[in-house]
């Protein structure tokens, strides 16, 4: 994809006819031309993700991974749908050029786009920037997000994406499910969660296109300028509430992730990194937003949320089937995750 994202040859377990693939790029992409070299992005939970290199020219493709998978789960074609549907928009996204359904080709349903080249940032304090730099790559981000949010769902042909209004409730409902489907300890914040979060929905029903997984290192930043060039890792949007975007994106400064960090205990003079309330009032004011209110159950609905796909990262994990040697890491953060988002609640009363 870019700088920081490691390319490693292609894991055992993702191999697929590379022949076929050749074959049918050949006949679906506008001026492909080989010889084709595969490579694999190490890391990606979920949909694993291919370097094809051309002498012409570089593309990515995800696909989905082998193996039994969770209902509606790894949606390679929602992916492909929605990046196309805003190459027309002021959101960056890569240029998409196909999608192949036909589990015959590959094994597993897949797509194209093109690799768009710049950095790509792995810890939320972007610990290797300038202060005005750090300050302007957060504006950059919360810029992006916004102009996502504004986005026309209709005009731009999204309109059966998802389910308008009552989104909160739904995906309580399904990542109780999901979660129930890959759960293997009985864990008591989560409980509390699943039991108070449909209890106390917020009264404001929004719709939006909402991504899903908004944060720094789902974004490919420009080579040298704080400017957002792509956002990627588009497999958990739906039209949903734009606060549940807004939220998951602010919770590195609610928790420290034992791997990148987070934003509890940063220096925000020192960093130039906004205060979370700097930068949800950025966002509202790009959004036309006077304020938010019960701003605590939107991020301890971002905790449950991320602990009910981390939860199915870990069950993928001891499957054998997770994109990432790192899924079986993931038992210990389930439960750190649902703890976090019950003192959310806790804090929030």
């Amino acid at each position: 994809m870019s700088d920081g994202a490691q390319i490693i040859p292609v894991r055992e377990a993702h191999q697929f006819n590379e022949g076929a693939l050749l074959d049918y790029l050949n006949e679906n992409v506008d001026g492909f031309k080989g010889p084709l070299t595969i490579s694999q992005f190490q890391g990606g939970q979920s949909n694993p993700t291919f370097l094809l290199h051309t002498p012409d020219q570089d593309y990515v493709m995800r696909k989905k991974p082998p193996g039994v998978l969770l209902p509606s789960a790894h949606a390679v074609d929602r992916e492909y749908k929605v990046i196309s549907a805003l190459q027309g928009t002021d959101v960056p996204v890569p240029k998409t050029y196909c999608l192949c359904e036909d589990d015959g080709v590959i094994g597993t349903a897949f797509y194209v786009m093109e690799k768009v080249e710049g950095r790509i940032i792995r810890i939320p304090s972007a610990p290797d920037m300038e202060k005005a730099e750090r300050a302007a790559t957060f504006d950059a981000m919360n810029d992006a997000l916004a102009k996502l949010h504004n986005v026309d769902v209709d005009a731009v042909g999204l309109t059966d994406f998802g389910k308008k209004g009552s989104y909160f409730n739904r995906q309580i409902g399904r990542w109780t499910k999901q979660y129930r489907a890959s759960q293997t300890d009985d864990l008591e914040m989560m409980e509390n969660l699943i039991n108070w979060l449909p209890e106390n929905l917020p009264a404001s029903d929004e719709t939006s296109i909402t991504h899903g997984d908004y944060r720094l290192e789902n974004m490919i930043l420009h080579p040298t300028k704080p400017e957002v060039i792509a956002i990627l890792d588009w497999e958990l949007s739906t039209l949903g509430h734009p606060l549940a975007d807004l939220a998951y994106n602010c919770m590195p400064y609610h928790f420290v992730h034992p791997k990148s960090g987070g934003l509890v205990d940063v220096d925000h003079e020192a960093t130039g990194i906004p205060t979370e309330q700097e930068y949800i009032d950025a966002y509202c004011k790009r959004t036309g937003r006077d304020g938010i209110e019960n701003w605590s159950f939107y991020v301890a609905f971002s905790f449950f949320r991320l602990a009910g796909i981390v939860q199915g990262v870990y069950k993928r994990g001891l499957d054998g089937n997770s994109s990432s040697k790192v899924g079986e890491e993931y038992a210990m953060f389930t439960n750190m995750l649902a703890s976090l988002g019950w003192q959310q609640v806790e804090s929030g009363q």
